[in-house]
């Protein structure tokens, strides 16, 4: 992932793209005095907009592209206390060739599982340009000492992580204590090495939309290369909302700094009609620039399974067998 420059197509600020970022980070007062100052959101008008993207339709050749585009952007991830060495090797020879008998079919843009498969995942994907990422920072909690999770986060990437998704403090950011969290994004990332970081907010614990922006905020400043909404053990995960509010903190973070950050919803996203519902709100919020897997991911698991029905049904005109897919 390479950061471009600033895209002054990307849409208009929401009043945050100007904000001078110099100083803020120096102390917990000037942080909160920043992210307490961004916007608020209208929840009623974010849901109603949220509502009437998720009504758009694409058809035919462009539902086709949205189709493999979306297969490309999943981070196909298994993170089960009862996840074994040979799942994980199945799982990755899965992300590599979804459709065994269909070679034009794309392949999932990562495999995600915790730290203790990495290597696993790792040899078995080899050099075929599927990523390992790894979950970390005592997930799905947070509940940790800092060096344990420095320490769980340089274990990953020794292993050989490629992309890191950590979890924010939540306790902390809802007491209130916004600059311990920004100091533990930094660590992270510097833990990560070469690896990149996806920063996870557990959109379903912040509880408002403001909390939901100003959490995306405090992430992308304190060096985040992904914001991500949920770990997929908390209901809400990835609701439309949620992720439209993330991608105007991503679009409007681009204006105002230069730099580029990604966005990744995960949770509860199983049908290929869900999945064209979030890539027009990519394309409708923050623009094309977006629609990559260098910026914006599923974290699934069951999502690709429909995804590779559908394509199917689109190239030759009818559903195949429930045997068709493996079930993962």
């Amino acid at each position: 992932m390479t950061a471009p420059t600033t895209h002054p197509g990307a849409g208009p600020g929401n009043g945050a793209a100007a904000a001078d970022l110099d100083g803020v980070t120096r102390d917990d007062a000037s942080l909160r005095r920043f992210l307490h100052g961004l916007p608020g959101v209208d929840q009623v008008g974010a849901d109603a907009r949220a509502a009437t993207l998720a009504t758009r339709s694409i058809k035919t050749t462009a539902k086709a592209q949205a189709i493999d585009l979306a297969i490309r952007m999943v981070d196909l991830t298994t993170l089960e206390g009862q996840d074994t060495p040979g799942k994980v090797r199945a799982l990755s020879s899965k992300a590599m060739r979804p459709d065994p008998s269909d070679p034009s079919c794309p392949a999932t843009a990562a495999v995600c599982v915790y730290p203790d498969l990495v290597a696993v995942a790792k040899q078995t994907l080899g050099a075929s340009g599927v990523h390992v990422a790894a979950v970390a920072t005592a997930f799905p909690s947070g509940r940790a000492a800092r060096d344990i999770k420095l320490a769980d986060t340089r274990d990953a990437v020794e292993a050989g992580a490629d992309e890191i998704d950590m979890v924010i403090d939540r306790g902390a950011f809802l007491s209130g204590r916004y600059l311990q969290v920004f100091e533990e994004i930094v660590a992270v990332k510097q833990a990560c090495g070469p690896a990149h970081l996806k920063v996870i907010l557990e959109t379903g614990e912040l509880v408002t939309y403001d909390a939901v922006r100003r959490a995306s905020w405090l992430a992308m400043m304190a060096g985040a290369d992904f914001i991500k909404t949920s770990t997929g053990k908390v209901q809400p995960a990835a609701t439309l909302p949620v992720t439209m509010l993330m991608l105007e903190a991503v679009r409007d973070f681009r204006l105002a700094t230069g730099t580029q950050v990604g966005v990744k919803p995960a949770g509860g996203i199983r049908t290929t009609k869900d999945a064209i519902k979030f890539l027009v709100t990519v394309n409708e919020v923050a623009g094309r620039d977006w629609l990559d897997p260098d910026w914006f991911r599923f974290g699934a698991s069951t999502l690709l399974n429909d995804l590779l029905l559908q394509r199917q049904k689109m190239q030759t005109g009818r559903y195949s067998g429930p045997d068709y897919v493996t079930v993962d």
